[in-house]
């Protein structure tokens, strides 16, 4: 019996900027196979609702890939996507129209990006046939509420004079009421879910604009703006718009409310269902089973930090992985504070070689990716040669103790 991993279940997030999950999986296996050349490669690249979510779902269930054009975050057209499903589901990815990527670096400004294109991806669904929408929430560049998004549904956002609001989260404190007389009448009859992070809440001291807007480009004043016209927004919402049509009790802190700058109160307003990501997106891909068949789990994420357990690709796989017992090895751009409480990783590693610039590590970032993979798992598997004697080698032990007598030929699927 071989005394090493030879199963691998590489599921990663993508990395921001830089890497696509699927490419973030293959930059994987290659360095496994460095190091272990007869190693079978489950390639289980993850999606969280942000980047990559549309294409993932579509490869996944046979669906079709429905290429638009629509308004950008910066108020100016984009080529984006929309996938059409064989049930009859479309999934619209709201980053691929309002995603921080979308917004040039020096002109950042939570407060002036718009979610309008996501409101026009969803009328293109609903034109072409869609009778459920899922709304995937991620890697947003936005903080307005989901408030473009409606008025490109039909709703009419006014001031005291009745005059519509301009895009952007800076314009909500400005809003007396909503008119949603020119709603699409085809929203009353499609069921529509938000696949979101649940510990995002859209008003609070732990609201969207507080604990995102720094991230975005927002500056101390900035976000301070945007948390009150949050705040005008949610009452708003419950007052013109909620009635009738809204699951939730509180648009403010309800779970799922703060989701991709507040899309998920505006959308949960017009009657939409907010669903825990993980919970709606993994289902399709058979996550469990696949990871109980590998001798290590292998996963990754631009940072692993304190922010990791809150809905973050890293721990959800950790947290299925030990369902079976499985031994997690979590890689990361960055490796900030809280990097070594998360749950069910047992080792953790950072794929920098050295201190590198911004641009360079986004740019080399499957190379270093494939080195840190190939560096790590050498030393898994001198802890497997070391027996008892390493820390680490007990929970691999176990793992390879289930692992068949005979070598297998390279596989990546």
């Amino acid at each position: 019996m071989p005394q090493y991993p030879t199963r691998f279940a590489v599921a990663p997030s993508g990395f921001k900027e830089s890497l696509s999950a699927p490419d973030a999986a293959r930059a994987i296996a290659a360095g496994i196979l460095r190091v272990v050349p007869d190693a079978e490669v489950d390639l289980i690249p993850l999606v969280d609702g942000g980047e990559g979510t549309a294409e993932a779902l579509a490869e996944a269930a046979g669906g079709q890939l429905l290429l638009r054009t629509a308004t950008g975050p910066m108020g100016t057209p984009v080529p984006t996507h929309l996938a059409l499903l064989p049930d009859s589901t479309a999934v619209v990815e709201m980053a691929a129209v309002a995603g921080l990527a979308l917004v040039p670096r020096t002109a950042r400004d939570p407060g002036r990006t718009t979610t309008r294109g996501v409101g026009e991806l969803i009328t293109a669904a609903l034109d072409a046939g869609a009778t459920r929408v899922l709304v995937g929430c991620g890697d947003s560049g936005t903080s307005d509420g989901g408030a473009g998004a409606l008025q490109a549904l039909g709703a009419r956002l006014l001031d005291a004079d009745g005059r519509e609001l301009g895009p952007g989260g800076v314009e909500l404190s400005r809003l007396a009421r909503i008119d949603t007389a020119g709603l699409d009448p085809r929203l009353a009859r499609t069921g529509i879910k938000v696949a979101c992070n649940p510990y995002n809440v859209l008003c609070g001291e732990r609201g969207v604009a507080r604990v995102f807007g720094p991230q975005k480009g927002a500056s101390p004043e900035r976000v301070e703006q945007l948390a009150a016209g949050l705040e005008r927004w949610a009452a708003v919402l419950a007052r013109d718009v909620a009635p009738g049509r809204c699951r939730l009790a509180d648009l403010r802190l309800d779970a799922g409310t703060g989701a991709s700058g507040g899309l998920g109160a505006g959308l949960a307003a017009l009657g939409a269902e907010l669903r825990p990501r993980f919970e709606v997106l993994l289902g399709r891909l058979d996550l469990d089973a696949r990871l109980a068949r590998a001798d290590l789990v292998v996963t990754a994420e631009g940072a692993l930090d304190a922010q990791t357990p809150r809905g973050k690709v890293p721990a959800e796989v950790a947290r299925r992985a030990k369902l079976s017992g499985r031994p997690v090895l979590a890689l990361a751009g960055t490796l900030g504070e809280g990097h070594g409480q998360v749950p069910g990783v047992d080792a953790y590693h950072s794929i920098l070689p050295a201190p590198v610039g911004l641009a360079e590590a986004l740019g080399r970032g499957a190379e270093f990716l494939t080195g840190a993979t190939e560096r790590a798992l050498r030393m898994v598997l001198l802890g497997a040669r070391l027996g008892p004697v390493a820390a680490c080698a007990a929970p691999l032990a176990a793992a390879v103790g289930q692992t068949a007598g005979t070598q297998r030929p390279s596989t990546v699927r």
